[in-house]
């Protein structure tokens, strides 16, 4: 698969999760699976194209999602 899908796909998910979020009209949980998602396919761009400080970086936002997914659930 096109590396470009993935850095295109995580980056809409990534901005969608802000707005969500920032909205504060109660879909901050489907928000935070949004920031999941975007983790992991920003994650596997990042680890193709050797980015290792995204790939780091995406670590930590994939562990935000999860915890603020248990904490609004």
């Amino acid at each position: 698969m096109n590396n470009k899908i993935f850095e295109w796909a995580g980056v809409i998910t990534a901005i969608l999760y802000s707005l969500f979020v920032a909205m504060n009209v109660g879909i901050e949980f489907f928000g935070f699976c949004l920031l999941l998602i975007s983790a992991i396919l920003i994650g596997i761009w990042a680890y193709r194209g050797g980015h290792r400080g995204i790939l780091f970086l995406q670590f930590f936002y994939a562990t935000a999602a999860i915890i603020g997914m248990f904490r609004w659930f």
